[in-house]
Formats: C-alpha cells, structure tokens, sequence
C-alpha cells in the first residue's frame, strides 16, 4: 500500500520496475511460444522420417527423399540449437555486465564506509562495526575465508550458471553419483552447454564441495576452540599465575601438536582428494576409449549398412537395367518382324495393285479400241448419209428475187376449214440414221 500511494516520492520508480517487469513477463511468454512452435515443428518432422522408415524401399528415390528428410530434421535442429546458443551467449554478457555494475557499487560503497570510518569521530556506530567486521575476518579460520574467496571469484554457490542449469546439473549428478555416464543424459537437459563447459562445472562442484566440508569442519573446531578458550578463560580467574603459565605452555604444546595434527589430517585429505582426482580422470579416459571404441564399431555397423543399401541399389539398378535392355530386345526384334511383316504383305499389295492396274490398263485401251472402232463406223455412217442427202445445186443468181417455196405454199389458196379428223400431221423426217433407235 505504501509503494502504490500515489503521494510516495518512489511510486514513479516503482512504476518504471513495474512496466519492465511486464515487458519481460511478456516477453518471455512470446519466447515459450517460438521454442514450443519450433520444437513441434522438429517434432513433426522427426514423426515424419520415422514414419518413412516403417516401409523402407531399396530404391535410389526413397534413398535420396530419405537423405532430404534427414538433411531438414539436421538443419532445423541446428538453427534452432545455434539461435538458442546466441540467446544464452547475450544473457551471459547481459549478466557479466550487471555482475560488474553490481561490484561497482560495491566498491563504491565500501569507499564510502571508509570515508566514514576514517572521519574524525563523525559516526562512531560506524567506525566500531567496520571495526568489528574486520576483527571477525581475522579471527575466522583460513578455510572458511578460502571459501568466501573461492564463491566471490567463480561467480557464488553457482558457479556463474543460472538457477536453472545448475539444479538440473545437480539432480542429474546426484542421480549418477557423479559417475561419468551422466554427461549423456545432462547434455540432454543442458541446451547451450557444451561438454567441456560442463566438465568444467563439474569439476568447481567439486572443489566447492572439499572447499565446504573443509568450511563446515574448520567451522565446528573454531566453534569447539572458542568454548575452550572461554572455559579456560573462567579457569584462568581461579588460578594463580605459575599454574597459569604451565598451563599456557600445555595448551600452546597440545595446540602445536593439535595443529600438526591437523596439517597431517588435512595433507591426507589433500592426498586422498589427489587419488580420487586421478582415479575420476582414469575412470574418464576409460570412459572415452569405450566410448570411442562404440563410436568406431558403430561406425563401421554404418558404413556396412550403408555397403548393403548400395549393394541392393546397384543390384536394382543392374536388374532394372538387364530388364530394359531385355524389353528393349524384344520391342527392336517385334519392330522388325513387323517391319518384316509390312514388307512382305507391300509386296503383295504391290503385286495386286499391279494386275488391278494391268486389268484396268486392259480394259481402258478395250474400251479405247472399241471407242476408235464405234467413231469409225459413226464416220463410214455419216459418210454414206452425206452421199444419200448431198444435192447438187447449179448456181442461179435469179434464186434470190424469186419466191421461196414455203412463201408460195404459204399464198396459197387455203379452202375453208372444217372440222373433220385430221388425217395427216406434217413433221421432219427422221433420218435413216435414227431410224429404229
């Protein structure tokens, strides 16, 4: 209620937060949206391909549309595994950047507390914490400041990874008990890190876990140190000063001893954390040239099924080839018995066309004979008509003023008509030629 009064001096800045917050609230959410839509799209198309090998066909296309699948599903994932690694690469430098503004500050306020510590009386309340703080870092033990330095210097209990990376490093670690077959499975819940990235996670887990239990048991001797000097401390005050300096010279003997001790317990420590270094690298390099072993013999299990496929498409090939020349064969040999065939049945066609042309020659020059034959006798007909009907006339020029014989007939006294029969209607006469046709 107090940052949403509107009256508050720091409502403007919470409001600012409160819009950022919502933008990247929203932002993210379009995010989740584009990774869900592009992991269904490489979902769909892995689906795709296996549904493709469920019936597989040794031919040169179903091997190529094969190669085309696997070529899109490969370039899909690695679009997408190189935009998210761009992703994470920007938020690592967005974050190196905020770390080094954050340790910016910090100076900057520390500065200021010893600007204020070296002032002249000016706050004593903070002259005796800055005090107090330094006494307690000299009073803590080795270990534990080892331990705070080691956080500030590899990015805190994290190691500079996010929250996220790192609770699924540690589930999947502790779900292996460290064993190096986890670095399969952690890739997989890892996306952007790479093996040597986690390689090295792990091995600042590890030192960071030595570091802690050394932190935890440096701790509870410190704590075990300071109940004794406090109870010797009440012990002092009843005894007198010789028993104090015989007991100063006990406890500074059983401290040196106890520190010995110590230096011995932690060198082996030390030693043992060396074997189980060495033993984890040897487990490792074992691990590697098995994995190198089944990566050869896989790969040769590849190339063998690879030789298979391309014996079985050569084999096709040669059948398919054997088979067309063989119906090529036969369609050549068809074509030429029936070319054959064609030849044959011209020549007989040639041989009949020829009489029928021989027998129509025949009968155009009989009918050409006859034709000459029929024109002869019509001329020897014509010929005797001409010597039947030809007149010989003299010439008299006086023909031509004289009265033709139809004018005279035509002057004629005709005698009244009558109506009797007709006996006799005049016509031409038909020529002896026409006569009976």
């Amino acid at each position: 209620m107090h940052l949403y009064n509107k009256k508050n001096d720091f409502r403007k800045d919470f409001g600012n937060l409160e819009e950022l917050d919502l933008k990247l609230v929203n932002n993210k959410k379009r995010e989740q949206i584009k990774l869900q839509q592009q992991l269904l799209k490489i979902h769909n198309s892995v689906n795709r391909f296996q549904r493709q090998l469920q019936d597989v066909k040794p031919t040169p296309e179903y091997i190529e549309k094969l190669k085309e699948i696997m070529e899109e599903v490969e370039n899909s994932i690695n679009v997408f595994k190189e935009e998210q690694r761009q992703i994470y690469d920007e938020l690592l430098k967005e974050e190196k950047i905020c770390s080094q503004e954050i340790l910016a500050f910090e100076k900057k306020i520390v500065t200021w507390a010893l600007a204020v510590a070296t002032a002249p009386k000016a706050c004593p309340k903070a002259v005796a914490k800055v005090r107090l703080t330094k006494t307690l870092e000299e009073d803590l033990p080795v270990e534990v400041v080892e331990f705070e330095k080691f956080l500030q210097q590899t990015g805190g209990r994290q190691g500079g990874w996010d929250d996220y990376d790192h609770q699924n490093f540690l589930k999947i670690w502790t779900k292996h008990s460290g064993k190096p077959v986890y670095m399969k499975e952690a890739l997989m819940y890892l996306p952007g890190r790479t093996e040597e990235e986690t390689r090295l996670h792990e091995n600042w887990y590890q030192e960071f876990l030595f570091l802690e239990e050394r932190k935890k048991e440096a701790i509870l001797k410190w704590k075990a140190k300071k109940q004794l000097e406090k109870e010797e401390l009440l012990k002092q005050k009843e005894k007198s000063a010789g028993e104090l300096e015989r007991e100063r010279l006990a406890r500074a003997e059983a401290r040196r001893r106890k520190e010995e001790q110590e230096k011995r317990e932690k060198e082996a420590r030390l030693e043992a954390w060396k074997r189980e270094k060495e033993l984890q690298m040897a487990q490792e390099k074992e691990q590697q040239l098995r994995e190198e072993v089944y990566n050869r013999r896989r790969a040769k299990e590849e190339q063998r099924r690879q030789l298979e496929v391309k014996l079985a498409v050569e084999a096709y090939t040669r059948q398919k080839t054997e088979r067309e020349e063989l119906l090529q064969l036969e369609k050549l040999m068809r074509e030429q018995a029936e070319l054959e065939e064609k030849r044959r049945q011209a020549a007989r066609e040639i041989v009949k066309f020829q009489k029928r042309d021989f027998s129509k020659l025949e009968s155009k020059l009989q009918e050409k004979q006859a034709k000459e034959q029929e024109e002869a006798e019509r001329e020897k007909r014509l010929a005797k008509l001409k010597e039947k009907v030809e007149v010989h006339i003299s010439r008299d020029p006086s023909r031509l003023w004289n009265p033709t014989k139809g004018w005279e007939e035509r002057t004629k006294e005709i005698g009244p008509t009558g109506g009797g029969p007709l006996l006799n209607m005049p016509h031409r006469a038909v020529p002896s030629w026409r006569q009976g046709l």
